[in-house]
């Protein structure tokens, strides 16, 4: 019998495919600023946005902003930019695809380079004569996608002003396949400089356990695309050196825990087992031999424990929570320091986990009635965040009324 992690709040969750991927629009129009019910938040619109995705905040106060048709914005001084001119072609297919221009980051030494780095999905320059899916039943197919070879990549470039100027791709999804989603791609600088990149398992199951492939995996590169010669599987052969971690199906949220440096994921189950993981370098984390969820056909996944070979997840959630997007909260503002934060798209909302050493110690949900896809913290201790729609917004959240009223 299917071992199922607790529900908590009595909140059903949609699958994860159809969570990433379907086109959704808001279930209720809401006013410019909402107060939630719940912990005395506000949430105020600050900017329309089409499938914004990916979010970094530059030293000066400005945001980048990225939209999955294949838009970067700058938002600053209560004003969203043109779109910054000068991007890689992005494939992208349309509201339900969950490829397009995905995650952005800047460089550690933005302050002397200004460099930043673009997550995107690219189509394969020669498209072959015949294409199909394989009809794996064991995947969730609602989702209606034109057939084309492609994968993703990760590219810098140099912001000037509301361009990018000498744009290289340093990093590539191998191989190129037909797949419907599961990009992954959120990117998140290490302490050392170096930066993990999480990459999808593009719905094809196999490739994750393979080391000859870097699907299904979190990777870690240089900035400028080489391989860190402390990554577990650099020189080795019959292994890509660019494998930091393996056996993974598709996590859209990494943040590093501010005090210990630990690197944490929370990755998309199949029906039931979205899962969260305390990342470390060789380490596999079984899918698809494992998970504490099962196929869309029903069939049946041994769970975790039945297999010692594989690492656990900390904490599994069955209904799912979609996640997408986390950090730790390390302001004052928010009654929340210390905490790990994880956007939910099928909970619309965040989820709040408190984790003592290598356990989760408390959670709590936060509703927000609406699909995070993800957030930040500004520097004053508020939330940005962003939610995942067609007619998608910027918004921030603080506290309904100023400390100490």
């Amino acid at each position: 019998m299917k071992k199922l992690a607790v529900a908590l709040s009595g909140l059903l969750a949609a699958g994860s495919i159809a969570a990433q991927g379907r086109p959704a629009s808001p279930e209720e129009p809401l006013p410019d600023v909402i107060t939630t019910i719940q912990g005395g938040l506000r949430a105020e619109r600050l900017a329309s946005l089409e499938f914004p995705w990916g979010m970094a905040l530059l030293p000066d106060g400005r945001l980048l902003i990225t939209e999955k048709p294949g838009r970067l914005r700058i938002f600053s001084d209560g004003r969203l930019s043109a779109p910054v001119k000068n991007l890689p072609t992005v494939s992208y297919q349309g509201d339900s695809d969950q490829g397009g221009l995905l995650d952005v980051a800047i460089d550690p030494d933005f302050a002397r380079n200004k460099r930043i780095y673009l997550s995107y999905s690219e189509a394969a320059d020669g498209q072959p004569v015949e294409l199909a899916e394989t009809g794996d039943t064991r995947v969730n197919r609602k989702v209606d996608l034109k057939q084309i070879l492609r994968g993703g990549a990760v590219a810098s470039a140099t912001l000037d002003g509301e361009q990018l100027r000498d744009v290289q791709v340093i990093w590539r999804q191998v191989p190129k396949t037909i797949g419907r989603g599961h990009f992954g791609h959120r990117l998140l600088f290490g302490r050392n400089g170096t930066l993990f990149i999480t990459s999808g398992d593009r719905m094809r199951f196999e490739p994750a356990q393979s080391l000859e492939t870097n699907l299904g995996k979190i990777v870690r590169i240089n900035t400028d695309g080489s391989i860190p010669k402390d990554n577990p599987f650099a020189g080795k052969e019959g292994a890509r050196g660019d494998i930091w971690s393996l056996g993974h199906r598709n996590m859209l949220s990494i943040a590093m825990h501010p005090e210990s440096g630990q690197i944490w994921t929370w990755e998309m189950g199949p029906k039931g087992g979205d899962e969260m993981n305390l990342v470390q370098p060789g380490k596999d984390y079984g899918w698809p031999s494992v998970s504490n969820g099962d196929n869309y056909d029903r069939t049946i996944i041994p769970d975790h424990p039945s297999n010692p070979d594989f690492t656990e997840p900390v904490r599994s959630w069955t209904p799912v929570i979609s996640p997408s997007g986390a950090l730790f909260y390390r302001g004052s503002l928010l009654p929340w320091r210390g905490s790990a934060l994880v956007g939910g798209l099928s909970t619309k909302g965040l989820i709040r986990l408190t984790i003592d050493g290598e356990r989760i110690a408390s959670e709590e949900r936060i509703d927000l009635r609406r699909r995070v896809r993800n957030f930040i913290e500004a520097p004053d201790g508020t939330l940005l965040l962003i939610t995942d729609y067609k007619n998608g917004e910027l918004m921030r959240l603080r506290p309904a009324a100023p400390p100490g009223r």
